[in-house]
């Protein structure tokens, strides 16, 4: 029996799956807080409720990375405290964000963790570590789905151009 059989959380992580789950542990402590904050800035409801999901998905997986990593002997990276809720009337608003800039922002930040998730699951050989950022990537999927849609129900959707003309043949 080699090294690599049996029960998948016996096996060493190699150098790349330790990479992608501390940065990705390193990066959600950070989108955590960041979230925090947009709940603080928005006046939509809808995208309060959005918000909300973002952050306690983050959260859930945090608990995963974490405990994959202390399992490991692998030290966790720094996280920012976590925000207090704020009043949206204290904020001024030349220091206000908008509704239709945070839901921007959450929209590229569910784009760039798909990518990484696939990239996560594309290096690991371990199947546990594999499974866990399929889990990740399906869940981001379907945040990305619900805020696709409040964008265009809300009219924040900004396309890129167009393609509506065909020409004749």
């Amino acid at each position: 029996m080699g090294m690599f059989s049996g029960n998948p959380k016996d096996e060493p992580l190699h150098y790349g799956e330790v990479f992608s789950i501390w940065t990705n542990l390193a990066t959600n402590y950070g989108m955590i807080a960041g979230y925090q904050t947009f709940y603080n800035h928005t006046g939509d409801k809808d995208l309060k409720k959005i918000i909300e999901e973002f952050i306690q998905g983050a959260k859930e997986e945090v608990k995963q990375l974490e405990e994959i990593l202390k399992t490991n002997g692998i030290a966790l990276p720094p996280a920012p405290p976590e925000r207090p809720e704020a009043r949206l009337e204290d904020i001024p608003p030349g220091a206000k964000f908008n509704d239709p800039e945070i839901s921007a922002a959450l929209s590229l930040d569910a784009a760039a963790g798909l990518v990484a998730c696939s990239q996560a699951m594309g290096m690991s050989i371990r199947e546990d570590i594999g499974l866990m950022y399929g889990q990740f990537h399906t869940a981001k999927a379907q945040l990305g789905a619900k805020l696709l849609r409040l964008n265009k129900n809300k009219g924040w959707l900004v396309p890129p151009p167009l393609h509506v003309d065909h020409p004749e043949k």
